[in-house]
């Protein structure tokens, strides 16, 4: 199949990337069965980790893209898991900070490890010079649709 056939065209790009990243999502819990993470519990880990210790809950559910009760949920979880913990904003007692214990770190750290092999696996076909080019496409097409986004498009 090549670019210019109908199936990646313009009107469907978005429902194939959006397909592509669930695809992906999927391979991942499958390799994060070891630990007992689905998609569910492994992303916040992955991105509090990428947020740093004492990340509001409500910063944490915007990065993820879920509402806070459903995060709240999650983070109950993983609390019972040992996994983070759940501390009062000094500066404000309704916020709540996140932070990753040590087993969480060892979690994350797996996590990063199991990432890193599949992404290298599933991109050995292609070239740098091809990555490259998708990554900066990605890129581009993240600065638009963030730019929809500030002008209250959808």
């Amino acid at each position: 199949m090549n670019l210019s056939d109908e199936k990646i065209g313009r009107s469907n790009l978005f429902y194939r990337l959006g397909l592509l990243t669930r695809h992906w999502r999927q391979v991942l819990d499958t390799d994060f069965q070891f630990a007992g993470l689905t998609d569910a519990t492994w992303r916040p880990l992955l991105h509090l980790h990428l947020l740093g210790d004492g990340t509001r809950q409500k910063d944490l559910a915007a990065s993820i893209g879920i509402e806070g009760p459903s995060l709240v949920r999650l983070l109950d979880t993983l609390i019972a898991k040992g996994l983070i913990e759940r501390l009062e904003d000094v500066t404000d007692r309704r916020a709540k900070l996140l932070n990753l214990t040590p087993e969480g770190r060892v979690i994350v750290a797996r996590i990063q490890e199991t990432v890193t092999a599949l992404e290298n696996d599933l991109l050995s076909p292609f070239s740098d010079d091809e990555i490259a080019r998708v990554a900066e496409f990605i890129e581009r097409l993240e600065s638009t649709v963030n730019e929809a986004r500030r002008r209250g498009k959808r």
